[in-house]
């Protein structure tokens, strides 16, 4: 089968990245997670002390980071400026901070330019909010991933506690909600199903049935 993109797009905790690692594993294709990218950003920013409401420097700052990711799937290594920041980019903070820095429309071409780059050999599938839309719109493969609130706030929580944050499912719940107000009223590539994108509600859908799935929505475009 020919190289092909595949482009997941959704609002969060309703199992893009999961997916995504299920096939490039599957397919052997490079997996990027655009989301540890905004998050990268965002790092760089609270470590230089940089006022999240400042947008020029925010974009400089987005323009400038050296981002590489690096390993399989299931390990993938962020280093930013040539340091690993793994795991300091799923703090509460950084993102927080991805969150906001996401909505400014110079960061946001900033990071779609290195995620092209880092797409250039093809064979990627690749998870955000604007993949389908904005980024890859001629990808051959384009889904919307969406679950129920209460269903998406249960598997965050359960990853944050995984993660050793003491948290609420009500705390959780309201920074979905934050999150989501965020990604589909921000101006620049809001997040939004793109027309010819193919929708999957993962509410009451284990993942081997969602894999299942999109590999028939896959077969079906080759």
């Amino acid at each position: 089968m020919e190289k092909i993109v595949i482009a997941i797009d959704g609002p969060s905790g309703v199992g893009k990245s999961t997916l995504g690692k299920a096939l490039a594993r599957r397919f052997g294709y490079l997996f990027i997670d655009s989301g540890a990218v905004y998050r990268a950003v965002g790092r760089k920013a609270l470590d230089a002390g940089v006022a999240l409401d400042d947008a020029a420097a925010l974009a400089t700052i987005a323009r400038d980071a050296r981002i590489r990711l690096e390993g399989d799937p299931d390990h993938l290594r962020v280093f930013l400026d040539g340091r690993e920041v793994t795991e300091s980019i799923r703090l509460p903070d950084a993102s927080h901070a991805a969150s906001v820095v996401a909505t400014i429309p110079e960061v946001r071409e900033a990071v779609v330019a290195k995620l092209r780059e880092m797409s250039r050999a093809g064979g990627i599938v690749m998870d955000g909010r604007d993949i389908g839309t904005k980024v890859f719109p001629d990808a051959q493969v384009k889904l919307f991933i969406e679950a129920a609130p209460d269903v998406r706030a249960a598997r965050r929580f359960l990853e944050e506690r995984e993660r050793g944050r003491d948290v609420t499912i009500e705390q959780i719940a309201a920074e979905l909600s934050q999150r989501d107000r965020r990604d589909r009223e921000r101006t620049a590539t809001p997040l939004v199903k793109a027309p010819d994108a193919i929708l999957i509600d993962t509410s009451a859908m284990p993942l081997d049935r969602v894999i299942e799935r999109v590999l028939e929505i896959i077969q079906a475009h080759s």
